[in-house]
């Protein structure tokens, strides 16, 4: 297995935002975790190192040298864990790639993008005010697309078990865009995995 240290550096970061500890582990807002994990287990990657805020892990995905990254801040101050680790490794924004829960796209949508707003997320509002830039590319996951309630309680809320039963098929589609954005980039990616579907807003820019 690859093996990275302060100074060796990969060739993308990719982050997923979510909480840590039991409390959060099954719930809509550690989507973004639960990707990383899945992505772990494909390409045979460890996620146990503590570094910048984060339990990160290096390997090879689609022959290319990666660093997965699990921010151990919340998710609001996610943005100083992502900054902290694009210093450490010279990355910039563009060599982000960043997954994450969305409330206004339907449960099970995928929806790629180069760049775009944080549209509500703080852990994403996070990231573009740490970064200086919401120019990074993106994986967002549909959890939603219809008016809740009160956004806060439905993302921290345990998953229905209609969500469970389909949660495995999502990781897998979701570990499969982040591959393919990786070894073919984001314009081919948007293709191949991007869905409309009713609930989404004005497609970013």
């Amino acid at each position: 297995m690859l093996k990275l240290g302060i100074g060796d550096k990969p060739a993308r970061l990719i982050v997923g935002l979510g909480n840590p500890g039991r409390r959060y582990a099954h719930t809509p807002h550690n989507l973004g975790f639960m990707v990383v994990d899945r992505l772990a287990e494909r390409n045979g990657i460890g996620i146990k190192r503590r570094e910048c805020s984060s339990l990160v892990g290096a390997g090879l995905i689609c022959a290319t040298p990666v660093l997965l990254a699990k921010p151990q801040t919340y998710m609001n101050l996610s943005g100083q864990a992502v900054q902290q680790l694009l210093q450490a490794y010279s990355l910039g924004p563009q060599d982000l790639i960043l997954v994450y829960d969305d409330l206004d796209l339907p449960w099970k949508s995928l929806r790629i993008r180069p760049r775009g707003s944080p549209g509500g997320h703080h852990g994403v509002e996070s990231v573009a005010a740490e970064t200086g830039t919401t120019d990074f590319p993106r994986l967002r996951l549909g959890i939603a697309g219809y008016r809740v309630g009160n956004g806060a309680e439905f993302v921290l809320a345990p998953f229905r078990r209609e969500q469970k039963a389909e949660l495995d098929q999502l990781l897998e589609e979701a570990a499969r865009a982040v591959e393919f954005i990786i070894s073919a980039g984001v314009e081919k990616a948007m293709t191949m995995f991007n869905r409309r579907a009713r609930g989404d807003k004005a497609e970013e820019e």
